[in-house]
């Protein structure tokens, strides 16, 4: 199937993706309520081959040191399939796939595969990475932006979003946005910070008398940016930022990587 913009619908929840644009849910409304903040750069990306920032662009791959484009400089920021066309493979009333084969700059060849399946009540996001000649270092995560207020039906706006959750600790950041190796208790925010939550990624959304929204994935890291004034970011992940110098998984043609992350809400 050609590059196209899918919608799915379940029940009143629906969700845009738009493949031909980084792969990125676009949209998800529930009821009235856009989730998502709308705009060429936000919805919610995959963030894939790697995510955050690799430190200097540069990372280890067996003995080379491999260069990416310093597209946040002095760092490398958000993989490579965000900025690039994804193929629609398959598409169902409540579900579609689509893929990306990993391209230059990336020095592998591979391909990207994500399932979107939408329920009434949840969104779950699953990607999977696989080699198809060599061995590779790779990260899988995801980028949402989600909106801090809610504007209703009848355009009122809601209050502001609140996050709860429990990390077990935080990643020391650098004056480089870098985390430092060290961890340390979590700090309050405001927050461009990784956390570790070894029992699974687990954070509520709560936007006050309208939705809760709880981001779950079974993997440990979460990133959660809420320093602009429109919209917070919950990015669950494979690894931190600079994972794939710091806490490499590899990808080989017999072990592909995969994540999952689910989105669940319920009214208020």
């Amino acid at each position: 199937m050609s590059n196209e913009d899918i919608t799915l619908t379940a029940g009143n929840a629906e969700v845009h993706v738009s493949s031909a644009h980084g792969g990125r849910i676009s949209g998800l409304k529930v009821d009235s309520l856009e989730l998502l903040r709308q705009g060429h750069r936000y919805g919610c990306f995959p963030m894939v081959p790697w995510c955050g920032r690799i430190r200097d662009g540069r990372f280890l791959d067996g003995g080379a040191v491999r260069q990416m484009p310093l597209n946040s400089p002095p760092h490398a920021i958000h993989g490579t399939a965000r900025d690039g066309a994804w193929r629609v493979a398959r598409v169902a009333d409540n579900e579609a796939v689509i893929t990306y084969d990993l391209v230059e700059p990336w020095p592998h060849p591979g391909r990207v595969t994500q399932v979107v399946t939408l329920t009434e009540d949840s969104l779950s996001l699953t990607m999977s990475v696989e080699a198809r000649d060599d061995s590779f270092p790779a990260q899988i995560g995801w980028h949402p932006w989600f909106n801090r207020t809610l504007a209703g039906e009848d355009g009122a706006v809601g209050e502001d979003v609140v996050l709860d959750f429990k990390p077990a600790w935080q990643e020391e950041r650098g004056a480089d946005h870098l985390p430092t190796g060290n961890r340390i208790d979590p700090r309050p925010g405001p927050w461009d910070d990784c956390f570790g939550m070894p029992d699974g990624v687990d954070v509520t959304l709560t936007w006050p008398g309208q939705l809760e929204l709880k981001v779950t994935s079974r993997d440990e890291w979460v990133v959660v940016y809420d320093e602009q004034a429109e919209a917070v970011c919950v990015e669950p992940q494979t690894g931190p930022p600079n994972g794939l110098n710091t806490a490499p998984r590899l990808v080989t043609p017999l072990e592909p990587l995969e994540a999952t992350t689910t989105w669940s809400w319920r009214r208020l």
